[in-house]
């Protein structure tokens, strides 16, 4: 008897630790159980005949929304050719309309819904040794010759029950390595599934400090906490960091996504210690809007998350990512552009600008129409209005969204966005008003190379007189020179051969090696570009001004 657990994930560089985290708790049942991990972007044949020569007699899949309609289909073609095959599904996207799957579905035999550790480990049992019947397995939905039925949510899982997943970390080179210390979260965020289930548990501590010094004893470049609010209980975040703090190896990052208004002194006294690069964090703000927290039942103190995430960027050594949600209750036009403006000032390394998704199960999928919320009625079941927002300006808040993804999340023009922001009415007017550019020319349906970027740029600020074309392309070389030597010089670089000969004596006299680069700008400024010595946080060129004479 074989089981064939199969992961379809988004990306070659995701793993998909559900899968893993069935296999490790059924690990008695080893040689009964394969695994596989494939992506949506593969040939659906290549994955037929991967599954078809597997052999297996029961296939499980993992379901989500990035991938159930890939599933399906998968499933839909496989039963074809492997008529006695049994397939089973899990995860959030078949979890809370089971029986419905399984109607819309005659060949999927059953559901495995929520946690699915417990449940896998009874099917295993099922299928080698017939001990247990399906009907007496907790938390699965499944059809016999009867019709559908449905056996009920099982228990949670204890954490600490859960075996370590990762072994071999060759099978995860040039991945993501997920963990986590943490099930459940203590909200009741309205658009999210963790709210559904209360049952907030933790990990032992001796089993994460164990667990993490594996990593750090691998050098595994990135560990993604996938713990929903990792702070919500200081002591444990605080021992993992304090760990990590104390047994860093100067190569691994660590990613955490918390609420920040619950970081206290100590947490924040310990993070200013910390390596440049050791620990990021992702923050949900989703809104300023007061009536749209509320709305969402979502808890947090803006003004102390304010007061926190500047204190963190004074620190200089811990990316933040901070997330806007469009769509919500309460939120038209103009809120949301005072919610990017206030979390803009923030100043954060990334700022995601996200679409609600009204996901199955939640509390938001009960209250759509009651919010006059219409969503896709297929995955990702993303928002296309609402009472406050229409369609039209969901597709404004998509121009911002990509403008802000090219120009500010790139950080390749960090110090060019600074010089123009003080000439639109605010931040968010300088995106939108780009994102309009982009359409107009259509230069949003093409893909542009890093230099195009900037060349756009120009030829967008041409529309605004009162801007100085020569102080932004200097800006721009600015940005341009902190990432990278460039071996060719951009169009609107400004010439450099005046200075040609004092740039050479310069470099002798001070044995500056090649791999540096001297710029001479319009205003007179000269500066030394050092690549040898890169900030850690951003990886920009450590910059210093010289005098030429």
């Amino acid at each position: 008897m074989k089981i064939l657990l199969a992961a379809c994930n988004a990306k070659y560089i995701h793993s998909n630790l559900a899968v893993f985290s069935l296999k490790a708790y059924a690990e008695e049942y080893h040689e009964h159980i394969l695994l596989r991990e494939y992506t949506i972007n593969q040939q659906k044949d290549d994955i037929m005949r991967d599954i078809y020569k597997a052999g297996a007699d029961v296939v499980c899949f993992s379901c989500y929304i990035w991938n159930i309609s890939f599933v399906r289909e998968l499933m839909t073609d496989l039963a074809k050719i492997l008529p006695g095959v049994e397939f089973w599904v899990g995860g959030p996207e078949v979890s809370f309309d089971a029986e419905e799957f399984l109607q819309e579905n005659p060949h999927v035999k059953g559901v495995m819904v929520g946690e699915g550790e417990e449940t896998f480990l009874e099917l295993v049992k099922h299928y080698t040794e017939k001990q247990i019947s399906l009907e007496k397995i907790r938390g699965i939905a499944y059809r016999d010759e009867e019709g559908v039925h449905h056996n009920g949510w099982r228990e949670v899982t204890d954490l600490s029950a859960v075996p370590f997943v990762y072994e071999d970390m060759k099978d995860f080179a040039n991945r993501i390595v997920y963990y986590e210390s943490s099930r459940g979260c203590p909200f009741s965020c309205s658009y999210c599934l963790s709210s559904v289930d209360k049952k907030l548990r933790f990990r032992s501590l001796e089993l994460v400090k164990k667990e993490l010094q594996f990593f750090i004893d691998q050098k595994v470049p990135q560990v993604k906490f996938v713990d929903r609010t990792f702070n919500c209980r200081h002591d444990h975040a605080m021992a993992v960091w304090q760990y990590i703090t104390e047994h860093d190896n100067g190569v691994t990052n660590f990613h955490f996504e918390i609420s920040a208004d619950l970081l206290r002194e100590e947490e924040l006294e310990l993070m200013k210690t910390m390596r440049p690069g050791l620990i990021q964090l992702e923050i949900g703000v989703q809104s300023v809007n007061p009536n749209t927290i509320q709305a969402i039942h979502r808890t947090m103190n803006l003004e102390k998350l304010t007061a926190v995430v500047a204190k963190i960027h004074s620190f200089g050594n811990i990316h933040q990512h901070l997330d806007l949600i469009a769509g919500l209750p309460y939120e038209d036009y103009g809120s949301f552009r005072n919610s990017f403006n206030v979390v803009y000032a923030m100043q954060p390394q990334q700022l995601q600008l996200g679409f609600l998704k009204v996901l199955k199960g939640s509390h938001m999928m009960e209250t759509a129409r009651e919010y006059g919320i219409v969503y896709k009625s297929r995955e990702p079941y993303e928002v296309l209005c609402t009472r406050w927002l229409s369609y039209g300006e969901i597709l404004r808040l998509k121009m911002v969204e990509s403008m802000v993804e090219v120009y500010y999340n790139s950080g390749q023009f960090q110090h060019t966005l600074k010089y123009l922001e003080p000439f639109f009415p605010d931040a968010f007017g300088l995106y939108e008003a780009l994102g309009e550019f982009y359409e107009k020319k259509g230069y949003g349906e093409i893909s542009h190379s890093r230099i195009r970027r900037y060349e756009i740029l120009l030829e967008f600020l041409k529309e605004y007189p009162q801007i100085s074309l020569e102080t932004a392309a200097d800006r721009m070389i600015y940005d341009l020179y902190l990432r990278e030597n460039l071996k060719s010089r951009p169009s609107f670089a400004s010439d450099q051969k005046p200075w040609e000969k004092a740039v050479w004596e310069y470099r002798r006299a001070h044995e500056i090696p090649k791999t540096a680069h001297i710029e001479v700008f319009r205003d007179g400024k000269v500066l030394l570009y050092d690549y040898t010595r890169r900030d850690l946080l951003l990886n920009n060129a450590y910059v210093e001004e010289i005098s030429l004479f």
